[in-house]
């Protein structure tokens, strides 16, 4: 069966080299950055796409694929893939939903963490000579940790629920608000506590974003929801930058509504130096942290990537209907 792979081979050739799935398929690496003509050339007759979440597949390319039987993602948002064209010609679309919740948890976790104890602004105290004045300063006006705040989570998919897990033994009281509240049982397994959306910012002292690029989720975290937030808060973004109204956000900074933003997705991306959000961070260095979209970037989330990946394909070599299909199929 040949494959498209829309991705860099060597993370294949470091954790998938011994894949057995692997060696009975024909993969055919492209470059991501490229023109769809180049794709079409390359493998236009493969019955399998593998893309990253970043990768554009609009219905111009699914239609030019004549073979094509599934479109999998390797993270977990399928927001530019064309669902739709897709469905309409029958062809699978799937996605690796939890296979990197825990370094997702670990680094939502760490950039709250940060902002608590303005760790870039002590960074730059110590660079300038200003130490002293810097615990003088901790001193008199102690920080919020972790074993006092009200977390609040939106969206409580695997990343919410792994982030939930992770603030435990902090002590942190953790909140949620997603579309469909979970059974008592789930909360309680997680000792999270439900709160509808504009309750949980007015209580929180973090906002922690987990949820999908969706039509229904598409900024929202506008001026209104910003209004509502709980005066001195902070913000941490690890899913989507679509979800947030970024003009909303960058007049919460300023006006000192909210106290800190850490963030690491944009809309679009890749970011540009003169992205709004990249100028805000510029005129609050202390207080908005900027990530290059990592928190999925890590050795046990790829090693996850390519077990699923493979495994589904295996499905599709056998006849089978592959696992986490997001396309209504």
């Amino acid at each position: 069966m040949k494959v498209l792979v829309l991705a860099p081979e060597e993370r294949y050739d470091t954790f998938a080299a011994g894949n057995e799935v692997r060696k009975a398929a024909e993969l055919v690496f492209c470059d991501r950055g490229g023109t769809e003509a180049e794709w079409l050339a390359a493998a236009g007759d493969a019955e399998v796409l593998f893309v990253t979440p970043v990768t554009w597949v609009r219905e111009s390319l699914i239609s030019r694929m004549p073979n094509l039987k599934m479109i999998h993602c390797e993270g977990v948002g399928v927001d530019r893939i064309d669902l739709e064209a897709a469905r309409k010609r029958g062809i699978y679309v799937c996605n690796n939903a939890g296979c990197n919740a825990a370094p997702v948890a670990e680094l939502s976790v760490t950039l709250m963490s940060m902002l608590l104890h303005r760790t870039l602004w002590g960074h730059r105290m110590v660079l300038s000579g200003r130490q002293l004045e810097a615990q003088q300063e901790l001193d008199c006006h102690a920080p919020l940790d972790l074993a006092l705040a009200k977390v609040g989570l939106i969206g409580f998919g695997a990343i919410a629920q792994a982030t939930a897990e992770r603030l435990r033994p902090y002590g942190s009281r953790v909140y949620y608000y997603a579309r469909h509240r979970r059974e008592a049982e789930t909360e309680r397994a997680y000792g999270v506590e439900y709160l509808p959306l504009y309750e949980l910012a007015e209580t929180c002292d973090f906002i922690s974003l987990h949820l999908p690029a969706t039509a229904e989720s598409h900024h929202l975290l506008d001026q209104a929801f910003f209004d509502h937030v709980k005066p001195g808060a902070y913000l941490v973004n690890t899913a989507r930058g679509a979800v947030i109204d970024d003009a909303a956000l960058a007049a919460a900074i300023r006006s000192g509504r909210l106290a800190g933003a850490a963030l690491d997705a944009y809309e679009p991306e890749p970011v540009a130096a003169d992205h709004p959000l990249v100028a805000l961070a510029r005129e609050f260095p202390d207080r908005v942290v900027l990530c290059p979209h990592q928190g999925g970037i890590a050795q046990s989330a790829y090693r996850n990537v390519y077990r699923m990946l493979f495994e589904n394909l295996k499905r599709i070599m056998d006849g089978q209907r592959p696992e986490r299909i997001v396309n209504g199929l």
